[in-house]
């Protein structure tokens, strides 16, 4: 299913949400509609979080079906909530690029990361969401969790990914790499499209052609 939503009127719905197959975790801003698009589009329970105080949870937590990595300033009342509604492994993430969200895609199969992460983060990123993991950029951006948006069933990535890159995100991902744009052209996929195995949300201002293109990197239709 893929669908148009703002968050309470804000198109960068990435930056605000993070997803699995499983739960989606939202801000508390939401309104119920908005709330129950985000459960119905993507076929999840919706947790509200905030991760240090912040509602950017999308920037500040990645995650995959076996683990999540998030900031080390978030708080333990908001770490528990976590505990309580994922089954899976838990890191806090403890580096100077530790807006996880930010800095790493992962799906089940494979994980890009920012390319300064130290190299114990990245061991310990590998283990956390049980798949290997590389360094890399995507488009020359070191912020890789904006720069795309992964699944189980494909990548959506920022247009102007170079070749090398996209090939090495197929090769450590396992799926096919496609490139596209939101909210009427806006290069940082990550930021605007929430995305899991059985949907992807879109800001409201992408346009139809956008659209399809989400629907095809996807594997939607």
């Amino acid at each position: 299913m893929l669908d148009r939503l703002d968050f309470n009127g804000n198109p960068h719905i990435g930056v605000y949400c993070r997803a699995n197959n499983e739960i989606a975790f939202i801000p508390s801003f939401l309104n119920e509609k908005e709330k129950n698009g985000v459960k119905k589009i993507l076929k999840t329970k919706a947790i509200e979080i905030t991760v240090g105080g912040s509602t950017i949870a999308g920037s500040l937590i990645a995650m995959n079906s076996s683990g999540i990595i998030v900031t080390d300033f978030i708080s333990e009342e908001e770490l528990r909530i976590i505990e309580k509604n994922f089954n899976g492994e838990i890191m806090i993430i403890n580096d100077r690029f530790n807006a996880a969200g930010n800095n790493i895609l992962a799906n089940d199969y494979g994980a890009i990361i920012h390319p300064l992460i130290k190299e114990d983060t990245m061991k310990k990123i590998e283990e956390i969401l049980d798949v290997g993991v590389r360094k890399s950029t995507i488009a020359g951006l070191n912020t890789v969790g904006m720069a795309a948006v992964a699944t189980n069933k494909g990548v959506l990535c920022h247009p102007k990914i170079r070749e090398d890159e996209k090939k090495m995100v197929e090769e450590v991902m396992g799926v096919e790499v496609n490139a596209g744009t939101v909210n009427h052209g806006m290069p940082y996929v990550g930021a605007g499209v929430i995305a899991n195995e059985n949907g992807a949300i879109a800001s409201r201002n992408t346009t139809g052609i956008e659209m399809g293109r989400i629907e095809e990197a996807l594997n939607l239709g």
